[in-house]
């Protein structure tokens, strides 16, 4: 197989598929993982909302000043 002009071996072809394959797989998983840690995030500040938390501290705190 020729590329860029040098004769490259099947194996090194292959060899290099798999290595991209598992590399781009590693790199989805890491992004689902932040993806999943960023849903969490803001679910529980919806939910830190919904229970009027943020409204009951800047209540506190304007009684203390």
């Amino acid at each position: 197989m020729d590329v860029f002009g040098f004769a490259l071996p099947l194996w090194a072809v292959f060899l290099g598929g798999i290595i991209l394959v598992v590399v781009a797989w590693k790199l989805i998983k890491f992004a689902l993982k932040v993806l999943l840690l960023i849903v969490v995030f803001f679910a529980i500040l919806i939910g830190l909302d919904v229970l009027n938390v943020f409204t009951n501290i800047q209540q506190l705190l304007s009684n203390f000043v």
